[in-house]
């Protein structure tokens, strides 16, 4: 096309634009995908500075004493003070919780709250992937960063009680004990706050709220223990109170399942109680699964 006087009108530029015909990744791909990025984004890889902060420290946290009580466990060993760790393996979570709330608030909105205030889930959905594959990545980047966080203590704490020369038959059955306890808080605590977090946009808001719910459960079920096992002098009642938190729930299963002794001031009084404590555990993992798949079909893209 050209003017009167022949000019042209204009000009079509070739940009070299190509389309795409390489391997595209399937939907199990990226469910990987986003279940890795979710699980470096916990720690705080892959952003600034600042975002390293809490969550690096909280892991040093959680840390540091068990190389403290590895260190002891050689040298009282060594002494001939010490035949056993100064600390059960199965209540390091309960002793560090405080470090594990801090961690799951931050950790859960970063996961979840930020992508409802940006508007990513379309973004995401735009690949080949479904709602429930978020969730699912979702909960198990959080549930593997609790997780990574509760083992290396134990696994430190282990090789500190070899190295003492403790028993390394009762010492391998012991961590092994409390791994599984660790996965059970991992995915108590990972579903919990994810579910808290994605139901606000403003990350200060998640954190706060699953701060408060972690912390005012156990404050009020641990106090309620002492006074109905220790004033009331029933502790049959007191034990089934643990319920109504998620740290005393978890612990109340370690307690019926390997008869370890509890860290709270009863555990369950019974076989049928600690059965109890067991699947209302599972029950609290699964309910907020079926919780969050229902947030999420209800989110608009």
């Amino acid at each position: 096309m050209s003017h009167a006087d022949g000019s042209p009108t204009g000009v079509i530029h070739n940009i070299g634009y190509r389309g795409y015909d390489g391997e595209r990744l399937t939907r199990r791909a990226i469910t990987l995908g986003l279940y890795t990025h979710s699980l470096r984004g916990a720690f705080g890889l892959g952003r600034a500075a600042r975002s390293k902060v809490v969550p690096i420290g909280m892991f040093v946290v959680l840390l540091l004493p068990a190389v403290v009580l590895a260190v002891v466990a050689v040298v009282g060993a060594n002494m001939g003070q010490l035949d056993a760790p100064v600390v059960p393996y199965t209540r390091y979570a309960m002793i560090m919780q405080a470090a594990l709330a801090i961690f799951v608030a931050v950790a859960a909105p970063q996961a979840v709250s930020l992508d409802l205030r940006f508007h990513s889930l379309p973004l995401y959905l735009a690949r080949p992937l479904e709602r429930v594959d978020y969730v699912r990545a979702k909960l198990a980047a959080m549930t593997t960063a609790v997780l990574i966080l509760l083992a290396v203590p134990l696994v430190v704490l282990y090789l500190g009680s070899l190295a003492a020369g403790f028993d390394a038959g009762r010492e391998s059955v012991d961590v092994a004990q409390a791994l599984l306890g660790a996965v059970l808080f991992s995915a108590v605590l990972a579903s919990l706050s994810v579910l808290i977090a994605s139901f606000t946009s403003r990350r200060g808001f998640g954190i706060a709220a699953i701060v408060t719910v972690l912390a005012l459960s156990y404050s009020i079920v641990s106090s309620l223990q002492g006074v109905v096992a220790f004033d009331a002098d029933n502790s049959a009642a007191a034990g089934w109170i643990g319920l109504f938190s998620p740290m005393t729930l978890v612990d109340g299963v370690q307690v019926w399942a390997f008869g370890v002794t509890a860290s709270t001031p009863a555990g369950p009084p019974s076989d049928l109680a600690g059965l109890v404590f067991l699947v209302v555990t599972l029950g609290v993992v699964a309910l907020t699964y079926w919780a969050l798949t229902r947030r999420y079909r209800k989110v608009k893209v």
